[in-house]
């Protein structure tokens, strides 16, 4: 998040977990000379710009590389909420909640919760549900250039919990408006390898 402000490439370095952007493993860290003859290349990640309004007011700004993500919190109950694609509903389902990635977030909560995986370069937002109870519910993919919205519907009754990338965290009431766009700011990441994102996925999950 600070290097993003800043506008400072990032270079991820796997130190045990699967590290879908980690450019290098720990054993490799011999090739961070590199960085000092400008041998690298940059790779733009596109970002998330989420807003929340209550009663016309925003009350919550933030942005996101992986997912923005609203759920039922850790209480056993549904959480019923609507999604709209450019003020059309695009899907209304209760469960654990909902999940609105970027590609770069698609191997993350996404796919866990059965999204698809998209390679980073595709222009696209994926509205993921989690652990829906309706069959009908699945994943949507809608062009980056779309608008999505996310609120409780008139049965939900309690509060659902929004989160950008695991972190800040707001408790979300009736009648507030979660809305979702592409950002304008971008995370640069460091490669120094010339792989492809399919051999990337066949090396993270064989």
């Amino acid at each position: 998040r600070d290097a993003n402000l800043r506008k400072i490439p990032i270079l991820g370095i796997n130190m045990g977990s699967v590290g879908f952007m980690a450019e290098l493993e720990s054993t490799e860290l011999d090739q961070l000379a590199r960085l000092a003859n400008d041998d690298y290349t940059l790779d733009r990640r596109m970002m998330l710009d989420v807003v929340v309004q209550r009663d016309r007011d925003i009350i919550f700004h933030d942005i996101g590389l992986n997912d923005v993500v609203i759920t039922k919190g850790a209480i056993a109950r549904i959480a019923h909420l609507a999604v709209k694609c450019d003020g059309v509903e695009a899907m209304e389902c209760g469960g654990d909640g909902i999940i609105v990635a970027t590609p770069t977030g698609s191997t993350a909560y996404s796919l866990s919760a059965g999204g698809p995986i998209v390679e980073p370069e595709a222009h696209s937002i994926l509205v993921t549900p989690i652990c829906a109870h309706d069959v009908a519910s699945r994943c949507i993919v809608v062009s980056d250039k779309r608008t999505v919205s996310v609120t409780m519907t008139q049965n939900a009754r309690r509060n659902a919990y929004l989160s950008v990338d695991g972190g800040r965290t707001l408790r979300m009431n009736m009648g507030d408006i979660a809305t979702v766009r592409k950002a304008q700011k971008e995370t640069k990441l460091i490669r120094l390898k010339s792989r492809s994102f399919y051999d990337v996925v066949r090396m993270k999950f064989r």
